[in-house]
């Protein structure tokens, strides 16, 4: 049985580790071939021969790149095109929390600037050379691909609700992918474009486990969550293969939720979780 991303060719930005890691393997096992791109070269090589490992068939590239120059997200798209012909799937997943992110008063310029750079101009040159590549996608009936592709941006839950632990950089930043994400959507939904942001809440990885570096830091977000656990990039990399497949193909504009219930919660249960969390690619 064919994989849900059968014959389809993909970019993922921050794919050395993470949501992006996890979305290589899952991508690659689904059938894509996946250009994985990440600012960390030693760590993007480990990942590129992890996900070949995971996925012994898959044919995967990976291309040292920084988000915040656009020349360098260009030519991850362009690898793409060089090496397989075209671009169905562009996940925009590279981004950044900085320690030193507080509320208005206390968060360095130099730290608003360099998450704005990271996380919106990032995903902006990403969806820019996106649409320009898949924009000349050939069509190939027998193999059920067409011009236009899927366009993922992750976001964060924090762009639609607020906190009193404050990061404001990194929530201003994800407010504006999802702004972004919208309007390219209506944009270019006739061009079989489409663009969808995909909203993650607190998960159990490096990026926020480097930034909660307290038990009392955890345990601050730990009481809002209805599952009573963070959640795991896999659960994530599931969603954004939903995403990328044709099984969303009458999605586009959407903020995907995926948080466990936090934004929809007043109280939370009692007890503790029931159900455990799912088994990582990566391990």
């Amino acid at each position: 049985m064919p994989g849900r991303l059968e014959h389809k060719v993909a970019v993922i930005t921050g794919a050395a580790s993470g949501i992006g890691l996890e979305s290589s393997i899952l991508f690659a096992l689904e059938g894509a071939s996946v250009v994985m791109t990440d600012i960390n070269a030693a760590a993007l090589e480990k990942a590129e021969g992890l996900v070949k490992q995971k996925a012994p068939n898959a044919k995967v590239v990976s291309l040292k790149t920084d988000v915040s120059k656009e020349d360098e997200i260009k030519a991850a798209v362009d690898k793409a095109v060089a090496e397989w012909g075209r671009l169905d799937v562009m996940f925009n997943n590279a981004g950044i929390m900085h320690g030193d992110d507080d509320n208005a008063l206390n968060t360095p310029e130099k730290i608003w600037d360099l998450t704005m750079q990271i996380n919106v101009k990032g995903v902006w040159w990403g969806c820019k050379y996106a649409i320009l590549a898949m924009r000349n996608n050939p069509t190939d009936e027998s193999k059920g691909l067409h011009t236009g592709g899927s366009i993922i941006n992750t976001a964060s839950f924090v762009a639609v609700m607020g906190a009193a632990t404050p990061q404001l950089a990194y929530t201003a930043s994800k407010g504006a992918v999802l702004a972004m994400s919208r309007e390219l959507a209506m944009v270019h939904a006739r061009e079989g474009i489409r663009v969808n942001s995909i909203c993650p809440g607190p998960l159990k990885t490096p990026l926020l486990m480097d930034f909660l570096n307290t038990a009392e830091k955890r345990d601050r977000r730990l009481v809002h969550l209805p599952m009573g656990r963070f959640g795991e990039a896999i659960e994530i990399a599931k969603g954004a293969l939903f995403l990328a497949s044709d099984d969303s193909s009458y999605m586009t504009g959407t903020d995907f939720l995926v948080e466990g219930g936090l934004t929809k919660s007043y109280v939370t249960p009692l007890g503790e979780p029931v159900l455990p969390p799912p088994t990582s690619l990566i391990n």
